[in-house]
Formats: structure tokens, C-alpha cells, sequence
């Protein structure tokens, strides 16, 4: 039987936690956990607790991907050119 996966949300996507929750995922808030004292303040700080407690990372952030990628790591990086794939789609939709 596969572990739950959890999900580690970087900060600049806070609330992303709480609309995964509520499609039940077990996903939680770099900000969140930041705000109830744990020390995420760095790149490093932040994908070591993802790897200690078995998340996957979701980033905009180049750097922390491109870390995770080096250290083999689960994660989603939101770029850019993704994101900007996604609005060209939905333009097209109109």
C-alpha cells in the first residue's frame, strides 16, 4: 500500500494548502508553517523539511526546482513558460 503523498506549497502560493485540503490532499504552507515557528526561511531550510517529512515541493521558484531536480527530490516547479502555456490555451478558448 503507497504512503499519502503530502505537499509542500512555497509561499508564494499560500492557500493553495487549504483548496488542496479541501479536495483532500494532505498539504501544508511554507507561511503557515513558518507562522506557527518553524525556521523556513531559506531556499535550503525550506527543501530540507520537504525531504525530511516526505513532500513534494510546489515552487515558482527556479532555484529551489532546480535544487530539488539536483538532489532528486520531488517537486512541481510552476514557471513561467508553463503558466503563460496555460492563459495562451485559455485565450484560444474564446
Amino acid at each position: 500500500m503507497s504512503k499519502p503523498i503530502k505537499i509542500l506549497i512555497d509561499e508564494m502560493d499560500d492557500g493553495w494548502d487549504d483548496r488542496l485540503h479541501k479536495m483532500g490532499y494532505n498539504a501544508y504552507s511554507v507561511k503557515k508553517l513558518r507562522t506557527n515557528g518553524h525556521k523556513l526561511r531559506t531556499y535550503y531550510s525550506v527543501i530540507n523539511f520537504a525531504k525530511e517529512n516526505d513532500m513534494i515541493l510546489v515552487t515558482r521558484d527556479t532555484e529551489s526546482g532546480q535544487a530539488c531536480e539536483e538532489n532528486n527530490l520531488p517537486f512541481i516547479l510552476l514557471d513561467n513558460d508553463k503558466i503563460f502555456k496555460i492563459v495562451v490555451e485559455k485565450l484560444n478558448q474564446i
